[in-house]
């Protein structure tokens, strides 16, 4: 199955703010999209929109393929440790813990400890690892490099091109910058 994102014509409004509109986006197997801009001018507002879990203003949104969504809302339980909280969503994606994915995100070492006591950029790596172990073709990252040191970056840039590389699709959105192979879509454009 090819996976597709399409969304046209989309607005977004938050309270009485119209944060953009007219935005369109066309994403096919192996594309890959850095939507950028200021803070607060939407990006995770689009994101969250692609995902499915708020509706536009105007305009509609369709895909092909599972969506996998990280962004600042964990999804782990902050009481158990990693390795607990990261098994608990692999039985329920029926999926498999990657150990090769744990080495590579450097979670081996934080599998005993507590999801609260893990740094910004440790809990950044473990939403990860669990997108990893999904099979979602359509990668929506929010911020992917917030708290991440030089190394971490690099691992995260290689992932996103190996998956687009693979036939997945990739719109992440951050106002640092990232490699990606593939365009950019600045917000701002889409303000009036």
């Amino acid at each position: 199955m090819q996976a597709q994102l399409i969304a046209t014509d989309i607005a977004c409004r938050r309270g009485d703010r119209l944060l953009f509109r007219g935005l369109s986006l066309t994403c096919a197997s192996g594309d890959a999209v850095h939507v950028t801009g200021a803070n607060g001018i939407g990006k995770s507002s689009l994101m969250r929109i692609l995902a499915g879990l708020a509706r536009p203003f105007a305009g509609e949104i369709s895909c092909t393929g599972a969506i996998g969504l990280v962004d600042e809302r964990l999804a782990l339980d902050i009481n158990q440790p990693l390795g607990k909280a990261l098994a608990f969503w692999a039985r329920l994606d029926g999926s498999l813990a990657d150990g090769e994915m744990h080495a590579l995100l450097q979670l081996e070492p934080l599998m005993d400890i507590p999801v609260r006591y893990l740094s910004t950029g440790q809990k950044k790596r473990a939403a990860l690892a669990r997108l990893l172990t999904r099979d979602c073709p359509i990668w929506l990252l929010d911020e992917p490099l917030n708290g991440l040191d030089t190394q971490a970056q690099k691992t995260v840039e290689m992932l996103i091109s190996r998956h687009c590389e693979q036939g997945g699709i990739a719109v992440v959105a951050s106002h640092q910058p990232i490699a990606l192979a593939g365009e950019t879509l600045a917000i701002e454009s889409f303000i009036r």
